[in-house]
């Protein structure tokens, strides 16, 4: 079982969670810092629940926050949740800039709280997967995989093919939306294959004018146009014994599709103004985000070069369907510009995790890449925030981020109408909450009495509820 360590001074709640959680997870119980320390050096607990009031301060927070601390530095991966009151929102802040994966008011609603537990057990689980790929991917960078990530079965299937096609001196051609890793598989073919030794140059067809390429690719003699003053060796020589990779491929003008046509089925090219035939034994890698055969089928691009260039065929998902690769990879990104930067990031908050998860990327992982840098060099606590990720214009507010029950909360424009979209079960429980006190209190023209009978709770259950939602003072 998983194992959770709960420190807490109050016998009451050590007991109501050891019940109420004992089913789930090996429950480890501490009073105070010195036990809560010695059980977590003997079992080292994923995930930690933490009373901030510990003795001998149980009226302030500075043992809870020393014991804080203590557990990250021993081990800075723990998911440590701090248990605190309202009044006590300042700490818990404080806590969360400390390195503190969350924190719950009391008091304790048990279905609550196994939802952040699950969320937090969840994420260690998928940090010590990113570890074990990050080790996997150092090794798999020595064997030519060029650091390319991913547990999804579409990727599985993509490193399978690229085992499979390494060695085997034949045309590939790799098919993807723009930023999904082309040229990073490209060149993971070339390190893994037996022309390693040699260079791979890299060209993109699609951001070189027309009347250029030609002479980018197969060169040019002294003389060919204005401006020839020399021989010119193209991108094809360059790559001799090594790859040369072909970005975009699909907007290859056609007369330049005949030429690439001959080189691949001859292995001879003429450079621009020459007529010596040069043989040339590159291969050839070649990528495109186009859909190839609506082009072929339009007259853009010839059927007999797709056939040339498409001996083998790899297909890259797009990000937004490789699932928790998401995550996997904005860990390993976090951690590059972390030390990249000297930035002491740890993690993500529960807010941006939910905006990694439902962003369509329509950039793919440049994109993700991109916006974990700016995050890294944004983030002002080691827990990174949905505003660090450049996503505030679709928020709110990004002040209560941390808070559970702000986080990822739709508030409805007018008492009984409710906005579930994109909601957890606890979001929406808090919503719900909201807005039937707030219709309680209306109702019994605010005689807590009236209300508590109205919603059939006790008045100290009524005033708890009140105070959790801010509506005490009505």
């Amino acid at each position: 079982m998983k194992k959770l360590l709960i420190v807490d001074d109050s016998r009451e709640i050590r007991k109501q969670l050891k019940w109420g959680l004992g089913k789930e997870y090996q429950i480890l119980l501490a009073e105070s810092v010195d036990e809560a320390i010695k059980l977590f050096s003997q079992h080292t607990p994923d995930v930690v629940t933490l009373d901030l009031g510990l003795p001998p301060d149980i009226d302030g927070a500075s043992e809870g926050l020393r014991c804080l601390q203590i557990l990250l530095q021993k081990q800075p991966a723990t998911k440590v949740i701090v248990l605190s009151g309202n009044e006590d929102r300042a700490n818990a802040l404080a806590a969360v800039n400390m390195g503190a994966y969350d924190y719950y008011h009391k008091p304790i609603d048990l279905d609550e709280l196994k939802i952040i537990l699950s969320r937090a057990f969840k994420l260690a689980e998928l940090e010590k997967e990113n570890r074990r790929l990050q080790i996997a991917a150092d090794q798999d960078k020595k064997n030519g995989y060029s650091g390319i990530f991913g547990q999804c079965p579409q990727m599985q299937q993509v490193f399978a093919m690229i085992k499979k096609v390494a060695s085997i001196d034949v045309p590939i051609l790799i098919l993807g939306e723009s930023g999904t890793g082309k040229e990073v598989v490209a060149r993971a073919i070339h390190e893994r294959g037996i022309r390693k030794e040699g260079n791979v140059v890299a060209i993109n067809c699609g951001a070189i004018p027309e009347s250029l390429l030609e002479s980018e690719l197969f060169g040019h003699e002294k003389g060919a146009f204005t401006g020839a003053q020399n021989r010119v060796q193209g991108k094809v020589e360059y790559a001799a014994g090594g790859t040369l990779f072909l970005d975009e491929i699909g907007e290859m003008a056609p007369l330049l599709q005949v030429k690439l046509l001959r080189f691949l089925q001859e292995k001879i090219i003429q450079r621009v103004g020459g007529r010596e035939d040069i043989h040339v034994d590159t291969r050839i890698v070649a990528a495109t985000n186009i859909d190839i055969h609506e082009s072929i089928k339009n007259g853009k691009f010839r059927e007999d070069l797709y056939y040339r260039i498409g001996v083998i065929t790899i297909e890259l998902p797009p990000l937004r369907e490789r699932g928790e690769d998401i995550e996997i990879l904005a860990n390993i990104f976090l951690r590059r510009f972390g030390q990249e930067f000297g930035q002491k990031v740890k993690g993500f908050s529960t807010t941006a995790y939910s905006w990694l998860r439902k962003y369509e990327w329509p950039g793919n992982v440049r994109e993700l890449e991109n916006k974990i840098k700016r995050a890294v060099v944004m983030a002002e606590s080691p827990i990174v925030n949905a505003c660090d990720l450049g996503f505030e214009d679709k928020l709110e507010t990004c002040d209560d981020e941390n808070s559970p029950e702000t986080d990822n909360l739709q508030v409805a424009p007018a008492a009984g109408e409710f906005i579930f979209a994109g909601m957890t079960l606890k979001d929406a429980k808090f919503q719900v909450e909201n807005v039937l006190l707030q219709q309680a209190i209306e109702k019994s023209e605010g005689n807590v009495l009236k209300a508590a009978e109205e919603l059939d709770v006790s008045r100290p259950t009524l005033y708890d509820l009140l105070k959790k939602h801010g509506l005490h003072q009505l």
